[in-house]
């Protein structure tokens, strides 16, 4: 676990003694902001709900359609691609046994290749996290205007609802760590029900009528497997969740990692089980047209047209839920960073367990993009940028992925567990070549405009790195 900064300091001031101290880090103290009611760390059920709730946000209400057209076969680009985002759990599992400190790719790329790839990682990431916070507000809008149709009436109704499903849950950001893991445990029970109602209650009814070819396109079989896999490629970003928040989790070392396969794993079940129960209930040249195929999953299950309604209602508890853990998310990573000096140190400021000014930058930001694709009306842009923040959520996985083969190469003691090292090196092996099909899926345009993120980001190292060296040569 991070120690707070006044640990730090303080033990800063007492080592003017003359005994040198053989403990690597000091007895913890406990301070205001532990002692803080509003303040709790996570355990390994809320935990694994931030996984969960973040991997799972609102794409899944739509998948079973957009991969539809390529007809069963991509039920198997499902499964190749549960296999590598399980890897790649697996890999972040067995790193936090090592670095459980809050930052999660971050920690694992510094420690592993230096100060230049841990900011990578982490400005990458921080990008991810308000970009695709402002996409996964204006994607919550379309369903609040199936609940208020009045909404959608004008568009600045639509940009205040944008608004308030990002600053609700940056809101409870900032009220503590005790209410994000309240939010992150309702909201993952709320939204789980509809979508457990079809992924299980859904194979009672199931007709293999429904299913339609297995294979639909003129492709091959690699062809319509890739092809359906750049669709799903990016629904399991959030794996990385509880390790990037490791410092708000009791006893990291053994929870970061549980929680992250188990979310993992529970997600890919849902996502899994779902899409095969959609398929089996509308006919596939429904299914190929249909804008809200768990809707018309629930109808065929029980008649009537409330299903709507239903998902909807789902849909929305299901993106604030993921708001509410990306926001969280969003904060960790430069709080990470700048306690080391690689990002401006007032992103350091902390309270009730909570990176306060991270929270507030990061949903300042999304709120101005937002209002940017509202007013600007060119949502042409705004789908550039996100779909950049896909290429950009790959650069950590392909960095921790290579942090864990470094280890696993390089023999260190610390953090190769001698008797896992056969599997644990085709475990890395597998999950940087998963993160590699998702920086190939991410397409060329989205490539070569998220490498110019990155080199932004370039600058604004070494504006960092001249401040520290000057202040160790003052």
């Amino acid at each position: 676990m991070c120690r707070p900064v006044q640990h730090v300091k303080h033990q800063r001031r007492t080592t003017v003694s003359t005994t040198v101290s053989t403990t690597p880090f000091p007895a913890p103290v406990p301070t205001d902001e532990q002692a803080s009611p509003h303040a709790r760390r996570f355990g390994l059920p809320i935990a694994t709900c931030l996984v969960m709730g973040n991997i799972i946000g609102g794409g899944i209400f739509l998948l079973p359609a957009a991969v539809a057209p390529f007809g069963t076969i991509s039920l198997v680009a499902f499964a190749v691609l549960t296999v590598g985002a399980i890897a790649l759990a697996l890999v972040f599992g067995r790193l936090a046994e090592r670095n459980p400190q809050t930052g999660g790719p971050y920690v694992y790329a510094r420690a592993a290749f230096g100060d230049f790839a841990g900011f990578l990682a982490a400005w990458s990431y921080w990008i991810t996290t308000w970009v695709s916070n402002a996409a996964l507000a204006v994607a919550a809008v379309g369903y609040l205007t199936v609940l208020f149709p009045a909404m959608g009436e004008h568009k600045w109704s639509m940009c205040l609802g944008a608004l308030a499903v990002q600053w609700l849950p940056a809101l409870a950001n900032l009220a503590g760590t005790r209410y994000v893991g309240a939010v992150q445990l309702v909201s993952t029970v709320l939204k789980f029900a509809p979508l457990l109602l079809v992924a299980v209650g859904g194979l009672f009814f199931f007709d293999p009528a429904n299913l339609g070819p297995f294979q639909a396109t003129d492709q091959s079989a690699v062809g319509a497997i890739s092809a359906a896999a750049a669709i799903l490629l990016f629904s399991y970003l959030g794996v990385e969740s509880a390790a990037v928040s490791a410092g708000e989790v009791r006893d990291p070392a053994r929870n970061v990692g549980r929680a992250t396969i188990l979310g993992t794993t529970g997600a890919a079940t849902v996502y899994l089980l779902g899409t095969l129960s959609v398929f089996g209930l509308v006919a596939h040249a429904t299914l190929v047209t249909s804008e809200a195929p768990f809707s018309d999953a629930v109808d065929a299950m029980f008649g009537g047209t409330w299903g709507g309604t239903l998902v909807a209602c789902a849909a929305v508890i299901s993106m604030v839920g993921a708001l509410n853990g990306w926001t969280l998310l969003s904060a960790q990573t430069p709080y990470a960073a700048a306690k080391d000096g690689l990002f401006p140190k007032v992103f350091e400021t902390k309270r009730r367990g909570v990176p306060i000014v991270g929270v507030l930058v990061t949903v300042v930001l999304a709120s101005a993009l937002t209002v940017y694709n509202y007013t600007a009306g060119t949502e042409g842009v705004f789908e550039i940028l996100v779909l950049v923040t896909t290429f950009t959520a790959t650069v950590p996985y392909l960095l921790s992925s290579a942090a864990q083969i470094y280890f696993l190469v390089s023999g260190q003691s610390a953090r190769v567990h001698r008797g896992r090292l056969v599997r644990d090196t085709v475990l890395a092996c597998a999950a940087f070549a998963f993160s590699m099909w998702l920086v190939a899926g991410s397409g060329y345009a989205a490539v070569y405009q998220g490498v110019l993120f990155l080199f932004v980001g370039v600058v604004v190292h070494a504006v960092m790195s001249a401040r520290r060296q000057r202040a160790t040569a003052a």
